[in-house]
């Protein structure tokens, strides 16, 4: 009984140690607060501010207020304790320790996908849509027939589209933005499966009214006198045009064997300048309409003494094949090595071989 005695603490002495562990229990909470767990829709957000540079546009991108994005960031930096972008007044910038956040960031929504792709491909290899980038100078060609074959072979895996340009659509790729992207090379190299589609030779595109439209052939010295209509600053077919004729590069009115030379938005824009009689350019075969091809080869026909009643159909652009070295684009198709669906990119390369691709070198 003595041993317990030495061990009896008074009333006041118990009251005092209570206060003590109540005192030391919430200091310990101030010193270490509550966890706020990490969240995928929180990564989606950093990820969205570090692309876009911009609070307001990375919301806009992720669908969401941009209150609630900078809230949801914000709870992250204080989770982290690292400060991860640099709020200036007209930009965001990322810290240096937050890029790597970011690249890991991107890195872990790829992966969560990836979980999703392979429970959706146990039920069906094909099932979901799939997210596909084409560039401004193979999308208007080349989808409206390509949407028809995925309707007609694989229903299950509808194609969301986006046009844009090439450097655009490798970051998207890199990002995870999109699953694939149908591109001209060259282009970075950017540790990307390359599967070659075609190969696409180009064409001269002159007005009706040009002495060039009298020919069948054109040779890309008979070019260089001529006024060039290029595609803007960001287009690869610009790039592609300028390797047919660098003379083009220099922009200058006053350079010899050069009148001037224009820019537009878009091809189709461009057409619609030659026709008006501002120039000439080139053209990829799939974007010379069947209908110009047909009544250049009917009016040649009425030429000789047949088919007279299209004889007279004076066209606005005439379109020639070039004689000699002809300049041609290699389309491929470019993905993700860590993209695991396999069989949607099978079934879209197969889509794309059953399309008519008129005048192109099909590559397998």
């Amino acid at each position: 009984m003595q041993g317990l005695a030495e061990f009896d603490f008074s009333k006041e002495e118990c009251g005092r140690t209570a206060c003590a562990l109540i005192r030391f229990g919430q200091s310990s909470l101030r010193e270490k607060p509550h966890n706020h767990p990490m969240t995928l829709t929180e990564l989606k957000y950093i990820v969205a501010v570090a692309r876009e540079k911009h609070f307001g546009k990375g919301a806009e991108a992720c669908h969401v207020s941009q209150p609630t994005l900078s809230v949801a960031i914000k709870k992250l930096e204080e989770e982290l304790q690292v400060k991860l972008f640099e709020r200036n007044a007209n930009e965001i910038t990322v810290t240096p320790l937050g890029e790597e956040i970011v690249r890991q960031a991107q890195s872990v929504l790829e992966q969560a996908d990836n979980i999703r792709e392979i429970a959706r491909r146990g039920k069906d290899p094909l099932a979901g849509a799939l997210r596909l980038g084409l560039i401004y100078t193979i999308g208007p060609y080349l989808l409206p027939d390509l949407v028809r074959q995925i309707i007609a072979h694989t229903p299950q895996m509808p194609l969301i589209l986006q046009e844009n340009f090439t450097v655009k659509l490798l970051e998207e790729l890199r990002t995870g933005e999109i699953d694939c992207a149908i591109l001209a090379e060259p282009f970075p190299d950017a540790n990307l499966a390359i599967a070659p589609l075609y190969d696409e030779p180009f064409m001269a595109a002159v007005p009706g009214s040009h002495p060039l439209a009298a020919r069948n052939s054109v040779t890309a010295e008979e070019l260089k006198k001529e006024t060039m209509l290029l595609l803007g600053t960001g287009h690869c077919f610009r790039d592609h045009v300028l390797e047919v004729c660098p003379e083009f590069a220099r922009f200058s009115s006053s350079a010899e064997g050069i009148s001037k030379s224009f820019e537009g938005s878009s091809l189709e824009t461009i057409k619609h300048m030659v026709a008006a009689g501002m120039g000439i350019t080139l053209v990829p075969r799939l974007g010379v309409p069947k209908e110009a091809l047909a009544e250049q080869s009917a009016a040649k026909k009425g030429s000789t003494g047949k088919d007279d009643s299209v004889a007279g159909q004076a066209s606005f652009i005439k379109y020639l094949p070039f004689e000699g070295h002809v300049p041609t684009r290699r389309v491929v198709l470019a993905w993700r090595r860590s993209f695991t669906r396999y069989e949607a990119i099978a079934a879209l390369r197969n889509a794309i071989y059953a399309c008519e691709l008129p005048g192109v070198s099909r590559l397998s």
